[in-house]
């Protein structure tokens, strides 16, 4: 069993979710298939913002940002640059303007600006922190709890429903804008789903689930619809949400903070990914969206086998 390494990388104002417009492309259209030879032109929006964390790393700058007109409200999130030396010299508390460049499959920033600092800036948080301490953090080898989702159909289900197979999930909402973020992630679940329908040998016994954190506006009827762009197939795949009292311990489990009464400057959404054996241990985390279809894939086999009759637990 394994355990990819933790790492937060989106911070979603939940409270200003519904101020969001369209996720995605405007067309509603799942994301271009890597590759394509079409080129296509980037939307560009002047952004504002106070640096919270600097992640050279992973070429990333986590920024809590003023409003985008046109794009999404004010917001903390991680911020991808495609040349390491734009994060040159930031440092946490520094007011930065930059251009933010986004595509259908694609967005990053440049041309970052100091101008400024903020007083009284926070130290950097650790990763990763979490909402609430009362629920514990889990890893591979995990037993996953239970929870109570409605699904796209109406359908109550619970995680214990899918005892039995393979179980992969993740955490999205439908109205998240930013292309790297949730729509990559459906997009991800997409391409896994038709290549694995593809293969002759592979596990049978599979489900996929995403899990909307917005309840509010994620009903069946959006959830469906939203699916259906990713020509979803509803006897592999799910999309659910619940209410606050089951979203709230099932994503802190994973290291995930929001909720409906924490403030916009606490909540945070680190991406997650997790695979579980049919015994219903988690067999694999995938954090943030560094893992590809492929990888996806590999860590299905691998749950499906390690259970597979004549091998051990």
């Amino acid at each position: 069993m394994k355990r990819f390494p933790t790492s937060a990388l989106l911070l979603a104002i939940l409270a200003l979710v519904p101020l969001l417009p369209g996720c995605g492309p405007q067309t509603g259209q799942p994301a271009v298939a890597a590759g394509s030879a079409t080129t296509e032109t980037p939307r560009e929006y002047p952004v504002t913002g106070v640096v919270r964390r600097v992640e050279p790393e992973r070429r990333s700058v986590v920024v809590k940002h003023e409003e985008i007109p046109g794009f999404m409200p004010a917001m903390t999130m991680p911020f991808d640059v495609k040349d390491a030396k734009e994060l040159s010299g930031l440092k946490a508390g520094d007011r930065i303007a930059f251009r933010m460049l986004v595509t259908t499959n694609d967005g990053w920033i440049d041309t970052i600006r100091v101008v400024g600092t903020e007083t009284n800036a926070p130290a950097p948080e650790p990763s990763p922190v979490r909402l609430t301490s009362s629920v514990p953090l889990l890893e591979a080898g995990a037993a996953l709890p239970d929870y109570t989702l409605t699904n796209e159909l109406g359908k109550v289900i619970r995680l214990s429903d899918f005892r039995g197979k393979v179980l992969a999930f993740t955490f999205i909402f439908t109205r998240c804008p930013y292309p790297d973020f949730c729509p990559r992630m459906t997009d991800l679940f997409a391409r896994t789903q038709k290549a694995l329908a593809d293969q002759s040998d592979a596990p049978r016994n599979l489900k996929f689930l995403s899990i909307s954190f917005d309840p509010q506006n994620d009903t069946p009827d959006l959830l469906r619809a939203y699916a259906e762009r990713y020509a979803y197939d509803p006897a592999q795949w799910s999309l659910a949400t619940g209410a606050w009292d089951q979203l709230e311990p099932l994503t802190g489990n994973f290291g995930l903070l929001f909720g409906r009464d924490v403030p916009p400057e606490k909540m945070e959404h680190n991406l997650r990914t997790v695979v579980v054996r049919p015994s219903g241990r988690i067999h694999a985390i995938l954090p943030s969206n560094e893992w590809s279809a492929d990888d996806l894939i590999r860590e299905i086999r691998a749950a499906a086998e390690a259970e597979a009759p004549g091998r051990g637990r």
